[in-house]
């Protein structure tokens, strides 16, 4: 049987064992940080007694706060009825201030099973009213917040409070919750703000 000079040539190739030119690396380029300037911000720090919140609008050169608040349920309250006002507050925030994402507290480690499952009641209390209001939900762990607001991973609520009002401009330090929420905001705009190869946790 003949071959042609074309396939003459690539058996030589084939038999002199030629190798092919790798594959050039991809190289991981970090994504331009989006503009967030006009973004506003829902932040929530959910708790069944005490849920804090805060809305936050970016604008230059500081972001202005909107609203903050701390949904509170008396302790005669039943369960029930606490995750129903805080899914209902959690609305009317939505409603009055219009975000377009919202940014909770992460999960963490309690002390105790039953503290846990009550926090997740009303983390998931928040999350639905925020869900159905169509808002992008993001998370972001307490150790980062407060490393964002006070370099500190352990830094006590007082000295977060304090830098939330000193960015914010406000006459005086917002309560505990409120001012975690807050600082929920602040680092999500931090994080939009900066390029970075870690996305965002989206929930």
């Amino acid at each position: 049987m003949g071959i042609t000079t074309r396939q003459f040539e690539a058996m030589q190739q084939r038999v002199g064992g030629q190798r092919r030119r790798p594959a050039p690396a991809l190289e991981v380029v970090p994504q331009p940080a989006p503009s967030v300037s006009g973004l506003i911000i829902l932040g929530i720090d959910p708790s069944l007694r005490g849920t804090g919140y805060g809305v936050i609008r970016m604008l230059r050169p500081a972001a202005v706060a909107l609203g903050q608040g701390t949904i509170r349920c008396p302790a005669r309250w039943s369960r029930s009825r606490c995750l129903a006002e805080i899914a209902t507050v959690v609305r009317t925030v939505i409603e009055c201030h219009q975000p377009t994402v919202c940014v909770v507290e992460g999960l963490f480690y309690a002390q105790n099973l039953q503290t846990a499952l009550i926090m997740g009641e009303a983390r998931g209390a928040a999350l639905v009213a925020a869900a159905q209001a169509g808002l992008e939900i993001c998370e972001i762990a307490p150790r980062k917040v407060k490393q964002a607001m006070v370099g500190y991973g352990a830094a006590q609520k007082f000295a977060v409070a304090r830098m939330v009002q000193r960015l914010l401009n406000l006459p005086e330090a917002p309560e505990p919750d409120a001012a975690d929420a807050l600082a929920l905001a602040l680092t999500h705009a931090q994080e939009c703000a900066r390029p970075s190869l870690t996305p965002l946790k989206r929930l």
